[in-house]
């Protein structure tokens, strides 16, 4: 069990974990997605929310990024045609949600592609493959690196020597729903193991409405194997490919005396139908090496690919050149092409008889091509080197301190160093306390630093030929001197493992500080910068957009997660969270109403999660889920009103003549229609209605 390494281990988190099976949950005492080492809980520097396979089966999400409703803190809204996020405490004004990094397998799921944030609809894992989640509520640069700047979700997979045979599940239902998957496991060789996964899913998002559609479409396969090389050495080699198209474009609309929108016929020519096609493709090396009771190595090499097309026309009425025309170009916002190759080294031992010290490095090369942010230039290239450290300390039995800390390197954004130190004092053999404070930063994206997007006439659209040299509008430029994103935490823990009444309690009280964070803006452009940008010769402008700091951001409150296990058939988790989030404007930044707004409602004041999972006679499992989430601003034009949303769920497993299996009833929104995502501008929600479905699973 020690070869297996840090990150990936289920396995030997299962080993390490308490055996009292009364316990709730048993098996998660012990994480390591927090210092890279595996730790009890009530060792840990920070507040960890586990999510094992039986917890995501009774959530009944088809959607990875639906689990992380029921952490505390988080936020996410359905699938539809904006991407889909999921954030922590706010701040969610970018799409792909930069600023909580996530992990599969150890592995970035960070796209230099997609504004350098998380693609939900191109992840490389069926949910079916997940053993278990550790999210890290809190920032965590020093264990992974500037974009785990708010928390990190870290998604395990399941070992291939704990799959064999064939398994074969899907998913029907109303809206659309009609999932496949198949997986097959088995052994290579003599020390070889294998797990082979392809899945399709399809569904017609929410109900269209008013003057937009949705619709959800995905094919994956993934091949994960595991080879014993010797007694102390094991080789993981995995590789996969996912693509996925979404829907996106408006109906035309107009506006009639009383202000009230109407469809007006046909697509809106500033902003038609079209598909978005996205694509991941991956492949992962991961050797490990025992070196020792306590102490192993392990080196990882990772390559991923992502690609993207929404190339569509775009006749713009209300901008008018050349004798009055409309505007005509061409728009392909997120096509283009994103590589990353990464090479981390990873060391543990132990020093001292009291102290463990995990320390390694990491290199990473990304490259971007995108005709239409990267405006006029060839690929772009980046590169990133990093050294990080995190020793733990237990001299008494009442006391544990972690200390970590990083320095990252970026060819684009400079240098940082991001120190952490936490001090846990266990008054007892159930109650701990935690105090810490940590600083980080966040990097932006390519695009931030390099990009250059231009609005132009194009013939091939069919406008009347642009002058030579000319551009219509700077639409975007990166600044190469852009700062990065700081912040300063400061936390209090409680973790309470009371075993005599089978329960726990998780407590994190928090202040966030956020001297700049980093916004965009617009500005007029002088004529010497637009042309350049474009094309030598003349160059009209009126403004562009760029990202700079502009506020100042503290995010304070208090969150708590509690688990109970009354009967051995009855499982209970309740998780709750307020927040708050106050900001001002930097010096010379002039004040701007809407940003303010929306930083300070980007996260709900309150929100509340519960799970009930429950064994039925007859061998019947039911779980009910339920979400009360406060009002919030998502962006400049989006928002949602508070909103109650239940799900629920009913399985049968079965095992008749050897064949084991389970049929299953799944029925999200049960408690009738409700929005959690809405544009401003827009008559209506995107409206969850109640979405339900079968699924039978049968292992051959």
């Amino acid at each position: 069990m020690s070869l297996l390494p840090v990150l990936l281990g289920a396995s030997a988190v299962d080993a390490l974990a308490m055996a009292d099976d009364d316990l709730f949950f048993a098996e998660l005492p012990i994480v390591a997605s927090v210092s890279r080492l595996p730790q009890r809980l009530t060792d840990a520097s920070a507040s960890v929310t586990v999510i094992d396979r039986e917890m995501i089966k009774a959530i009944g999400a088809r959607d990875l990024n639906d689990v992380f409703r029921i952490v505390p803190g988080f936020l996410t809204y359905p699938s539809n045609t904006d991407a889909a996020r999921v954030t922590y405490h706010g701040l969610t004004n970018e799409e792909f949600s930069p600023r909580v990094q996530v992990l599969i397998d150890g592995r970035s799921q960070y796209s230099p592609l997609f504004q350098s944030g998380v693609n939900w609809a191109s992840l490389p894992v069926a949910l079916e493959d997940v053993e278990r989640i550790e999210v890290v509520r809190g920032t965590n640069a020093v264990s992974y690196g500037s974009n785990a700047f708010l928390g990190v979700i870290n998604i395990i997979t399941v070992d291939p020597a704990l799959v064999r045979g064939v398994s074969v599940s899907t998913n029907q239902g109303n809206q659309g729903v009609s999932d496949t998957t198949l997986r097959v496991g088995g052994q290579l060789g003599e020390t070889g193991d294998f797990r082979f996964t392809y899945q399709e899913k399809n569904d017609s998002g929410l109900t269209d409405q008013f003057d937009w559609k949705d619709s959800f479409h995905s094919r994956l396969a993934n091949l994960n194997t595991g080879f014993w090389l010797s007694n102390r050495d094991q080789l993981q080699l995995s590789i996969g490919h996912v693509e996925a198209t979404t829907i996106q474009g408006r109906l035309q609309t107009a506006t009639d005396a009383n202000g009230q929108k109407y469809l007006s016929g046909g697509e809106d020519p500033a902003n038609p139908f079209r598909d978005f096609d996205q694509s991941n493709t991956f492949l992962q090396a991961l050797w490990q090496r025992a070196l020792g009771e306590g102490a192993d190595f392990q080196l990882r090499y990772s390559y991923a690919e992502d690609r993207g097309s929404e190339a569509h026309t775009v006749r713009w009425r209300g901008l008018k050149w050349n004798n009055n025309r409309d505007l005509v170009y061409e728009v392909n916002v997120f096509g283009g092409r994103g590589t990353r190759h990464e090479v981390e080294a990873q060391h543990t031992f132990s020093p001292l008889d009291s102290t463990r010290f995990v320390w390694g490095g990491g290199y990473r090369f990304d490259s971007v091509d995108s005709t239409e942010l990267l405006y006029g230039r060839d690929t772009v290239y980046r590169r990133v080197g990093r050294v990080f450290g995190n020793l733990e300390w237990k001299p008494a039995e009442w006391l544990t301190g972690n200390v970590g800390a990083a320095t990252e390197y970026d060819s684009l954004a400079g240098r940082n160093f991001s120190p952490r130190v936490s001090l846990n004092f266990h008054l007892n053999d159930e109650n701990t306390v935690r105090f810490g404070a940590s600083r980080a930063f966040r990097t932006g994206g390519t695009f931030d630093y390099v990009g250059h997007r231009v609005v132009s006439p194009s013939s091939t659209a069919g406008g009347t030929p642009v002058p030579a040299g000319q551009v219509y509008a700077q639409a975007f430029y990166g600044d190469p001197d852009m700062e990065q994103e700081e912040i300063n935490t400061i936390e209090f823990g409680y973790l309470g493992e009371w075993k005599h009444v089978r329960s726990s309690l998780d407590i994190r009280l928090f202040r966030e500080r956020i001297p700049n964070r980093m916004l965009t803006v617009s500005r007029a452009l002088p004529s010497s910068i637009c042309n350049v940008l474009a094309y030598p010769g003349t160059c009209t402008a009126a403004s562009a957009d760029y990202m700079t700091a502009i506020q100042k951001v503290k995010i304070e409150g208090l969150e708590f997660q509690w688990r109970w296990q009354p009967f051995d058939s009855t499982r209970l988790m309740l998780g709750q969270a307020w927040t708050e989030i106050s900001s001002a404007f930097l010096d010379g930044v002039p004040y701007d109403r809407k940003n303010d707004l929306q930083t300070r409602r980007s996260a709900p004041s309150s929100s509340t999660s519960f799970l009930l999972m429950q064994k039925l006679p007859g061998g019947l499992d039911f779980s009910l889920v339920g979400y009360w989430v406060g009002d919030m601003q998502w962006s400049r034009n989006s928002a949602v009103d508070f909103y109650r949303r239940f799900d629920a769920r009913l399985g049968y497993p079965f095992n008749m003549g050897g064949q084991r299996g389970e049929i299953a009833y799944t029925a999200q929104s049960i408690n009738g229609d409700h929005g959690e995502f809405k544009s401003s501008g827009e008559p209506s929600d995107r409206v969850v209605e109640l979405r339900h479905w079968v699924t039978f699973r049968i292992e051959l």
